[in-house]
């Protein structure tokens, strides 16, 4: 088993709002691990607690109840976040500074010597895409544009352990594609990734291990590979050249039967029946476009689990 840089046991966290002090529980009895060089995404919808949770962890607010180590350390230990790189949801950013600027003034809050500080921040913002704006001020760019830079940040002192929330907030495809291959190249390196999310596709693609939290209760933990069931649960075929008549005797075997002009689409339950319906629209001198097997997806699990909740 691999080396635990983050163990979360049994953390809670409890606000009072308003007049009346009312009690929100924003975390409750959250426990989860992360190991070394891995990449864990901390799931759930908007106000499930993965932020507070992150927060705890950053030691930016305290905890009701719980505790949280890094490498070994329990936390708020300082010396922790020297190894540590930080994304916070909502960055805050110096509209007046352009990127090196703001890069060499977080190395600053590391110690890390001038020289040493801005090679680190050229390079950063090649890395994110951001080389050709290096001199522009920051309220000039974009929110794509400010996220990238926030990676970046979280970067500048080369750390062993990235905290990301909401990383791919803002960002267009390309951008979201260049932070996923990012994430993967830190983590070949040997960086370990903690990161939370609600675009489930991005998490899908690249994430080693999830929990999914939801009500400030983890809900499910586990390997990606060992949560998504390997069945196939549904089959699409798309074919072409299939008339009324005939497309009307394969609805017995379909849950639905579509058509866009000549092109006709059938849902299968399973993969049981393929075999079949192929013969048939062949024996009616279709032409078989694709046939797509859809297995149970991050975002079947989520929505299952949140179902289950409520």
């Amino acid at each position: 088993m691999s080396e635990k840089i983050v163990v979360v046991k049994d953390l809670a966290k409890t606000f009072r709002l308003g007049f009346f002090m009312k009690r929100i529980e924003a975390v409750r009895n959250v426990a989860f691990d992360v190991g070394k060089s891995e990449i864990f995404g901390l799931l759930g919808p908007n106000g499930a607690g993965k932020t507070t949770t992150l927060k705890i962890m950053m030691s930016l607010i305290r905890p009701t109840r719980g505790s949280i180590h890094m490498f070994g350390l329990k936390v708020p230990d300082r010396s922790i976040y020297h190894r540590a790189g930080f994304l916070p949801e909502n960055p805050y950013f110096y509209e007046y500074l352009d990127p090196l600027e703001f890069l060499s003034f977080a190395g600053s809050l590391f110690g890390i010597e001038r020289k040493v500080r801005m090679k680190r921040a050229g390079e950063l913002l090649e890395r994110v895409g951001l080389a050709d704006a290096r001199r522009h001020p920051l309220r000039k760019f974009s929110k794509g544009m400010l996220q990238r830079l926030g990676i970046a940040q979280a970067l500048i002192n080369e750390p062993e352990l990235l905290v990301l929330d909401e990383p791919m907030s803002g960002l267009d495809p390309i951008g979201r594609r260049d932070v996923r291959n990012l994430i993967l190249e830190l983590r070949d390196a040997g960086t370990t990734i903690l990161f939370s999310s609600h675009i489930l596709s991005d998490v899908e693609m690249i994430c080693d291990r999830v929990a999914i939290i939801n009500k400030g209760k983890v809900t499910t933990v586990g390997l990606l590979a060992d949560l998504l069931r390997p069945e196939v649960r549904r089959t699409v075929i798309e074919a072409e050249g299939i008339g009324d008549e005939d497309l009307g005797s394969l609805e017995r075997l379909c849950q639905k039967v579509l058509r866009a002009g000549s092109m006709v689409q059938l849902e299968i339950e399973g993969d049981t029946q393929v075999d079949e319906v192929i013969g048939r629209l062949r024996d009616f001198g279709g032409r078989v476009v694709s046939v797509v097997p859809h297995r149970e997806t991050l975002e079947d699990i989520f929505v299952r689990d949140a179902l289950q909740s409520d």
